[in-house]
């Protein structure tokens, strides 16, 4: 709107990627490391090339889309103008299982770890204090400098440097497989290809970041060139370092039918590898990320939940609420807080599967909304086009489709459900579909809404 502020566009790709780094959490890797490995026989860093190969392909799709519609709402947007309004809402709707879950995630990786560290400490205490303290940040809406949010990605990837560089000391003085180099992580003779499979959507969820990236669209230097790169950079840093950590991980402790529990399985490595110091340093690398990771989600879910309730998608007294004295969406930010309370109730394998549901169905659509735009709508049918507009997003969607048969139970009935009450609630916005459903300004004007994305 004239005379409103714009956001300003002062983002490089450096800080770009380094966002989206920080959104994916690159220590998510050790937290599925027990189930995964239980699942794979062995082979984690095998079922993590296969994510990242999978991820690529949405990768591709996601830069591709980003190239005509430079705009933060993402995959909302890329269906909603590459496709149908409709069929944006409802990949907007899904999506949000993502935003909302995702803090109690964090809540419950924060509470699992602790109590690990601190056994005199119940879960359910870690879990509702942590939830406590990020509920109050977000209400008081603190902003932290880009350069904090520099710090928290590096020092993640520089525990993952120094795990790998124990795991190097401990495989040369003879434990695990006494090998740098071996294919032992790589392949086993006694792996399931069905449940090796089956475990990749799992481990799709340590990826999801590499699309928060086109949410900056909007303050990013030249997004049609920058935005692409950093997805494909995001994505390959993030898939490298899962495949190279797990791989040391497997080489160093190759006996995972002595864990005590899966959730807790890489506490035990970590001890076995370097002692209390590795496994304190871990610690606390664990409180830093699963509380940034906490913050940025239950922030975004706000955001957005705020930006449908400011037009009238969901009940604006509600959702549109603005807290006079914090400028924040008091409202949402409880909502949000009280969905995290119910990791006192799960564990990892069962919160973990509930947003893969949300992010497959989107990635599945983002990848088909690159053959309608380019392929159908635009009719490039040319040989170059024919691979890149249609091969290359339409086997992007047809694997993601096959990992949607395969997740879980838990994220099947929720992420069903969540589609099921959106598409009703679709039909009484259409007016049974006799109108167009309202379409979501994420640019909303930065004094009106002052939630801070903290890194």
């Amino acid at each position: 709107m004239k005379g409103l502020p714009e956001l300003k566009r002062s983002l490089n790709i450096r800080y770009v990627i380094l966002f989206g780094l920080s959104f994916m959490a690159p220590v998510t890797v050790f937290s599925t490391y027990g189930i995964a490995i239980n699942q794979t026989h062995g082979m984690i860093p095998t079922a993590y090339i296969i994510a990242l190969i999978v991820m690529l392909f949405t990768s591709y799709s996601y830069a591709k889309m980003v190239q005509v519609y430079p705009s933060s709402g993402s995959a909302y947007t890329f269906v909603q103008k590459g496709i149908n309004s409709h069929l944006g809402f409802l990949v907007g709707w899904v999506i949000l299982l993502d935003y909302l879950f995702s803090p109690m995630i964090s809540a419950l990786l924060f509470g699992v770890m602790v109590n690990a560290y601190f056994p005199g400490i119940p879960i359910v205490v870690c879990i509702i204090s942590f939830i406590i303290v990020v509920t109050a940040i977000n209400i008081l809406g603190i902003k932290v400098a880009a350069n904090v949010n520099t710090f928290l990605v590096l020092f993640q990837v520089l525990f993952i440097i120094v795990f790998c560089l124990f795991c190097i000391n401990g495989l040369i003085s003879g434990k695990g497989t006494g090998e740098l180099f071996t294919k032992d992580p790589f392949f086993s003779p006694d792996v399931n290809f069905n449940n090796l499979i089956s475990i990749v959507p799992l481990l799709c969820f340590s990826f999801l970041g590499f699309d928060a990236v086109t949410t900056l669209a909007e303050e990013t230097k030249k997004p049609k060139q920058t935005l692409p790169r950093a997805i494909y950079a995001t994505t390959l840093i993030g898939g490298l370092l899962f495949i190279i950590s797990t791989y040391f991980a497997q080489s160093i402790f190759q006996n995972s039918n002595t864990f005590k529990n899966p959730d807790t399985a890489i506490v035990e490595i970590m001890i076995y590898t370097g002692g209390n110091f590795l496994n304190s340093l871990f610690i606390s690398v664990v409180v830093i990320a699963s509380t940034a990771s906490a913050i940025a989600s239950g922030g975004s879910g706000a955001r957005i939940l705020y930006a449908m309730g400011r037009d009238s998608v969901l009940p604006k007294k509600i959702f549109g609420y603005i807290s006079p004295r914090f400028q924040t969406p008091i409202y949402n930010i409880l909502i949000i807080s009280c969905i995290a309370m119910s990791a006192v109730f799960l564990d990892i394998a069962t919160a973990t599967s509930f947003i893969n549901f949300g992010a497959l169905f989107a990635f599945t659509f983002v990848n088909f909304s690159v053959i309608v735009h380019y392929f159908v709508k635009n009719k490039q049918v040319s040989f170059r086009s024919i691979v890149l507009n249609l091969l290359i997003p339409l086997t992007g969607t047809g694997i993601t489709i096959l990992f949607i048969t395969r997740l879980n139970i838990h994220s099947l009935v929720l992420g069903i459900t969540w589609l099921v009450v959106g598409f009703i609630y679709l039909l009484y916005l259409t007016k049974m579909f006799k109108k167009r459903p309202p379409e979501l300004n994420f640019e909303e004007p930065k004094e009106e809404f002052d939630v801070k994305l903290v890194q």
